[in-house]
């Protein structure tokens, strides 16, 4: 299939997931970038905000095998990867691997932040090597594997915070936000009257794969790359930082940084029609990758500075 087909069915996916969702249209584009550039996405955002349910339009707009965990302090990593049991078939034990929920093309964690590190580890094993070890057996998971978790920025009670390994992992920090007021009034019409229709699937595995292959032939100019170094080692303590850093970051950006920011620019240039990364592309998607990279330092927090606003600095300082 060509590009310009393709490109005409991601745009009836965006229209079949606004059937459902209202509004939200960075957090959309945000996630259709997550999965075309085959990465994983962190959702924050206060409680009501349609973050699973959109999660589950776009698993319904698709015909990519879904599977959804809720997490809790007693969720044990079997409950994620799956089990070994043991089989008493003619007469013969033998063990057998049972698949758990990870063994799917898209998985929704929900409220990733309130299971255990032991439990957090397992799903990192699955996202960073796309395979679930069980009894010393690796399980290669489907491809494609996009993991989405929600997150609840407000809630710290029996929560357990995301290392910053596993926080690096996710291609795009996604934030939800509340509203406009007109959105609201027609969330309030649509959801309190009939139900929509069920959601069309309009993009099947293999034409998710040769967007995302197409993603990695998006090219980039090399001032671009350029820029995009400066803007992340600006973000550190060494000799390249900026200023306002050394007194706001504690601990900077990793390389992994940069090249979150390349590809997930190629995606959406290529979401928007385009067959080249611009400036604006990089601009546009600075904030998601980086608003969960940065640790912020004593100083930062003391004076009320969040890690939006220590990026938009880092993008003004290195002119992208």
């Amino acid at each position: 299939m060509d590009a310009k087909a393709l490109l005409g069915r991601v745009e009836k996916l965006r229209a079949e997931i606004h059937r459902v969702i209202v509004g939200q249209e960075n957090v959309i584009e945000e996630l259709l970038v997550t999965l075309f550039a085959g990465g994983h996405g962190l959702l924050r955002g206060v409680p009501g905000l349609a973050k699973t349910r959109l999660v589950q339009t776009v698993a319904d707009a698709t015909h990519l095998s879904f599977k959804r965990i809720q997490f809790t302090p007693d969720l044990l990593p079997s409950d994620v990867t799956g089990s070994e049991v043991l089989d008493d078939a003619d007469g013969k034990k033998t063990f057998r691997f049972l698949k758990g929920p990870v063994f799917a093309n898209l998985l929704l964690a929900d409220e990733i932040n309130r299971t255990a590190p032991k439990t957090q580890a397992a799903l990192l094993e699955a996202m960073q090597e796309r395979q679930a070890t069980v009894g010393g057996v690796a399980y290669p998971l489907p491809a494609p594997f996009c993991v989405l978790a929600t997150q609840n920025p407000i809630e710290q009670e029996g929560t357990y915070p995301l290392p910053e390994a596993q926080l690096d992992r996710f291609l795009l920090c996604i934030a939800v936000d509340y509203p406009k007021e007109d959105e609201e009034v027609a969330i309030l019409t649509s959801t309190t009257g009939h139900a929509p229709g069920a959601v069309s699937p309009v993009l099947d595995v293999a034409a998710i794969g040769e967007l995302q292959s197409l993603v990695r032939d998006v090219p980039v100019a090399e001032d671009l790359v350029r820029d995009v170094v400066r803007l992340v080692r600006a973000s550190r303590s060494g000799g390249g930082a900026a200023a306002f850093a050394k007194k706001w970051i504690e601990w900077g950006a990793s390389p992994r940084a940069g090249q979150a920011l390349l590809l997930s620019a190629k995606a959406l240039a290529l979401l928007s029609g385009r067959f080249a990364v611009s400036r604006q592309d990089l601009k546009r998607l600075a904030a998601p990758v980086l608003r969960h990279r940065l640790v912020l330092s004593y100083a930062a927090n003391a004076e009320g500075v969040s890690t939006d606003e220590v990026v938009e600095q880092l993008v003004a300082f290195a002119k992208l």
